[in-house]
């Protein structure tokens, strides 16, 4: 069900509102009308907070998280850090003055806030009262009786998202294959070597049309992308992983490396003659050395190579890649020593992220020399490898890799990680489990980083991947809000979403798997974690009904640093677009109340 614009107008607002805007209309200055505006709504919240006897504790934790957020945007402060007065608008909504500029996201922020601290936020599960409180073995029946129903609850919604485990769709992943291999003239043998697989990356849309069924949208996008010289490249095994029919089940996987038209048209204007495009995250102001990057104490980032076998759409650091496996894109041994001698000059660096690009495309005896020179390092006490060849070409973890990755393993003094980067359960399949299993054998601990994007965020979706992670060795690592730029704006989820997804089906789930914190990543400083109101404040909200957040540095309390204001997508606009999904907006309305 999708919202109309209808639900969220001025009309509706003043309607939800009366108590709130109560004595506005004959307020004359903004101050006044400031100062009015928190009173009605600090009244309004004390009266529900205050009655803790009939009131559940959800609703009065409601009033106070939404009384904080009015607070926060009616402040003049606010007012001059986004350009935008909500004290003003308010003011002129309750005059009656038309606001053209105020979209029904607004409006829809502004009565859920209302909705909010009168404490009459939706309650995700209903717990049964019960009458006459039992106690001992009785309560702790009724009690597990209770549990076993909200698990039926959440493994219905798991089971509507197909992984690469589940019946039949090995044997489907077998003929997709068979169907490349047949384009490519190529045999079971080649399909196995990772070599074959980087030398028949598909980078143009004939090629890919052979081998996926494309949308003429899909085809007109991909096109249009290659035509403008941005990064696409799929590899023959990932293409394996895409449907010929239209059932639904890939969605996430086409998301991945299919650009939008937006995409394309924010690349191209952000990408000048020389082909590169917006340094999002500040690397190079971060970078004291070519091919490394440091943002914390003790760990950096070591980039020998700036491609991959295969590019996500979303890509951090697409303004540094040309197209997939580009001859440019390894970097030249002598720079690679000056970077590593560079690291063994500073001792607090204790762990090394040797990323890209994808590393792990690089010849294993070219990696091996790179590990050598890092483990020969006193100070490097763990080195991970950042790598999502296990997900786009699992055969490229041979036994040999792996002994030289587990080569770097000393106890007591130094060890390795993996960190890939599985964004969803049709990604996961028999091949990849092998790969794994094939690290771990090792003794070396394997984690995922997810991004939580638009097309992985429909309701136990990440949930149901996290339980197969783990099954297959996997451990959830982080969980990144995708990051702000403006051509992934598609890929966008609003930071409450996460949020809600951490409580009401992150948290339904054993320890072991939901171990991924979540993060938002801050152009120049690194993670923010999301978890707690210590680490940022949602300071307005905008016309469009985009929450802005001031997030503050990980050096707080250390060092005096800047915080970053980031725009959030507006929640309206998301749940539309799940609606237009097919899913059923009103089982996410209480994504309203996260902040």
């Amino acid at each position: 069900m999708a919202f109309m614009e209808s639900d969220f107008n001025a009309d509706s607002l003043r309607r939800e509102a009366v108590d709130l805007f109560s004595g506005v209309k004959e307020t004359s200055s903004l101050d006044e009308v400031r100062e009015r505006l928190r009173s009605n709504a600090d009244r309004m919240a004390a009266e529900t907070i205050s009655d803790h006897t009939s009131r559940p504790s959800y609703e009065r934790i409601s009033a106070r998280d939404c009384s904080r957020a009015l607070r926060s945007a009616l402040s003049s402060v606010s007012d001059a850090r986004v350009g935008f007065s909500v004290a003003k608008a308010l003011m002129d909504i309750a005059a009656g003055t038309v606001r053209p500029d105020l979209s029904p996201g607004f409006y829809a922020e502004l009565i859920h806030w209302v909705i909010g601290i009168r404490g009459r936020g939706p309650l995700r599960y209903d717990h049964v009262p019960l009458t006459d409180k039992p106690s001992g073995r009785e309560a702790a029946i009724l009690r597990s009786d209770e549990l076993d129903h909200l698990w039926a609850l959440t493994a219905e919604k798991m089971a509507r998202y197909a992984s690469g485990f589940d019946d039949g769709i090995p044997e489907y992943r077998q003929f997709r294959r068979n169907k490349i291999l047949n384009v490519f003239g190529g045999s079971i043998a080649d399909w196995n070597d990772w070599r074959w697989q980087t030398a028949h990356v598909i980078s143009d849309v004939e090629t890919f049309s052979k081998v996926v069924t494309l949308s003429e949208e899909e085809h007109r996008n991909i096109a249009d992308a290659c035509a403008a010289r941005l990064p696409f490249g799929i590899t023959p095994y990932y293409a394996s992983l895409m449907d010929d029919e239209p059932l639904g089940r890939d969605h996430a996987v086409r998301a991945q490396v299919i650009p939008p038209r937006d995409y394309i048209r924010a690349m191209t204007q952000q990408r000048g003659a020389d082909g590169v495009g917006c340094d999002f995250m500040l690397e190079t102001d971060t970078s004291p050395i070519d091919f490394v990057t440091r943002r914390y104490p003790s760990i950096v980032i070591l980039k020998p190579v700036s491609t991959c076998p295969q590019i996500c759409v979303y890509c951090q650091r697409n303004w540094e890649i040309d197209q997939v496996m580009a001859p440019g894109a390894f970097a030249p041994p002598e720079s690679m020593r000056d970077a590593i001698r560079w690291i063994a000059d500073h001792p607090a660096v204790r762990q090394v992220l040797i990323t890209g690009g994808d590393p792990l495309i690089l010849e294993t005896a070219r990696l091996k020399e790179i590990l050598d020179a890092l483990c020969a390092i006193p100070a490097i006490e763990i080195i991970r490898i950042g790598t999502r060849t296990p997900v786009t070409m699992p055969m490229r973890v041979t036994e040999e890799l792996a002994d030289t990755l587990g080569s770097c393993r000393e106890l007591g003094r130094r060890d390795i990680a993996v960190i890939t980067h599985v964004e969803h359960v049709y990604e996961v399949t028999p091949e990849m489990a092998a790969a794994i299993d094939r690290i771990k054998r090792r003794g070396i601990s394997v984690y995922n980083q997810l991004v939580y994007t638009f097309f992985t965020s429909r309701r136990f979706e990440s949930a149901r991947l996290r339980m197969l992670l783990r099954r297959i060795g996997i451990d959830p690592y982080y969980t990144f809000a995708t990051k702000g730029k403006a051509e992934t704006m598609r890929y966008r989820v609003p930071i409450a979403r996460i949020l809600q997804e951490v409580k009401e089906e992150s948290r339904l789930l054993p320890g072991l798997c939901r171990t991924d914190e979540p993060v938002y990543n801050v152009p120049g400083l690194g993670k923010n974690y999301l978890r707690a109101y210590q680490h940022r404040d949602m300071v307005s909200v905008l016309p469009d009904g985009s929450r802005v957040y001031e997030f503050h540095s990980w050096e707080k309390n250390i060092a005096r640093l800047q915080t970053y204001l980031a725009t959030d997508v507006p929640i309206l606009d998301y749940l539309n677009r799940l609606s237009d999904f097919g899913e059923d907006a009103t089982d996410y309305e209480s994504i309203w109340y996260y902040f």
